[in-house]
């Protein structure tokens, strides 16, 4: 199919025709566009567009007409901006069609690209929908031979990773919530005077696990919240699809945390005998209890509001170390500062909390977050001065990542709440069906 000849060349783009001459189709600053200019047969014109219709000599593409408008407002003019109302996603999309990418649009546009495609590619990596775990299901009797059992896999993984997936979800993660409550509600309880009184025990005999121990009622309630929390870790990690992933995520790394005390301080008291001087000592064991307070951080998977922190915390580490770096270069200066204007300098008026820059980092950081215990404070005019310019100075400078901060907690949240709305249409099908 030669294109040195022959009448004006028509684009139809769903629907809206654009009539071009035969010599712009060669360097035409579309690459689908220009392709049709090689084209030799019309199998291979059917290759680049939809349809063609030789008589009027019309190329069809099934493609966004109002998106093509802009395209084409872009090889006129140069400058290509989204669509309004249209989603960022679906417009690259018909970018990429057309031959074009990202660093074509203008520089406003092009951030809201990078933000639209980093929130979509950070949680949804290859994300499937819910409902079909593997993906197509196939027709019955052409199944291949396990998919029955990857089927139920990903059933089970589903049913202990996403809470808000199936009726059995919701309810295991009802029992789970209620197991941590009851296990924060009996460690509170144990550090209570009124607690060890009626057996006139210490805090080092209330941290052994010995016989007695295991069977008072706090005991078996511990035992038995531990049982349930070693079941589920157990549970999930068997139904994980990859192993080493399963082991590096935080909130598992965080549930061993809290479980391996218990079956450390019980083989320590099995293997070192119960009034051992390690025993007697207590401390140890002490400490492995209190990291129970871990089981706190297991209500993340069952609330929004703390995997909005988790996450908001995740993408904007750098915001928090330049955050920290602020506060580290003020505390620097401003100690320095105080302690020679209250103590380096032989004024008569020495103040000996002052006596060193580190002491003085102490009252540098509670006058940078205005907090302002009063056990330091300035005496010298000169340091009262320095007092309030570090006041100021740690409102503007913490104040100045907040903005960031807020705009990916909001971004974090909406993205959590619309995964919840997903895996709640899916439990809605589960129950009606």
């Amino acid at each position: 199919m030669n294109f040195g000849r022959g009448p004006p060349v028509v684009l139809n783009v769903g629907g809206t025709r654009y009539s071009f001459s035969r010599e712009v189709l060669k360097d035409f600053p579309l690459r689908r566009v220009s392709r049709l200019h090689g084209c030799l047969s019309e199998q291979d014109v059917l290759e680049v567009c939809d349809d063609y219709d030789r008589e009027r000599n019309e190329y069809f593409f099934d493609r966004h007409s109002e998106a093509f408008g802009f395209i084409m407002l872009y090889v006129r003019h140069g400058h290509l901006r989204f669509v309004p109302h249209m989603c960022e996603l679906s417009f690259y999309n018909e970018m990429i069609y057309w031959g074009l990418e990202g660093s074509h649009l203008d520089y406003c546009c092009q951030r809201r690209l990078d933000d639209r495609m980093s929130e979509t590619c950070t949680y949804y990596p290859a994300e499937e929908p819910p409902g079909e775990p593997g993906g197509r299901p196939e027709g019955k009797g052409r199944r291949p031979p396990g998919a029955e059992g990857g089927k139920w896999l990903e059933r089970m993984r589903r049913t202990f990773e996403e809470p808000t997936s199936s009726v059995a979800a919701q309810v295991l993660a009802t029992v789970s919530i209620l197991f941590v409550i009851v296990s924060m509600v009996v460690l509170c309880a144990s550090t209570l005077p009124e607690w060890r009184a009626p057996e006139n025990r210490s805090m080092e005999e209330q941290s052994r696990y010995t016989a007695e121990s295991v069977r008072e009622p706090s005991g078996i309630i511990e035992a038995i919240c531990i049982g349930w929390f070693t079941a589920e870790c157990i549970v999930r990690f068997i139904v994980s699809k990859n192993k080493c992933e399963f082991v590096r995520r935080p909130l598992n790394i965080i549930d061993l945390l809290a479980i391996t005390p218990y079956y450390i301080s019980v083989l320590m008291t099995v293997f070192t005998g119960e009034n051992s001087q390690l025993q007697r000592a207590g401390v140890t064991l002490r400490v492995l209890r209190m990291m129970r307070i871990f089981w706190v951080i297991k209500l993340a998977r069952h609330f929004i509001g703390l995997q909005t922190l988790g996450l908001t915390l995740k993408r904007c580490y750098r915001e928090m170390v330049m955050l920290l770096v602020f506060i580290c270069v003020a505390m620097a200066i401003f100690s320095a500062l105080s302690q020679l204007l209250e103590n380096g300098l032989d004024l008569g008026t020495k103040n000996k909390d002052y006596a060193s820059i580190p002491a003085a980092c102490w009252w540098v950081i509670i006058s940078m977050t205005t907090v302002g215990y009063g056990d330091m404070c300035p005496i010298t005019v000169p340091g009262r001065i320095l007092g309030g310019i570090c006041v100021v100075s740690g409102i503007v400078l913490l104040a100045l990542p907040i903005t960031f901060i807020y705009h990916s907690f909001v971004q974090c949240y909406h993205e959590l709440k619309f995964r919840s709305a997903r895996y709640g249409r899916s439990l809605s099908a589960e129950f009606l069906n």
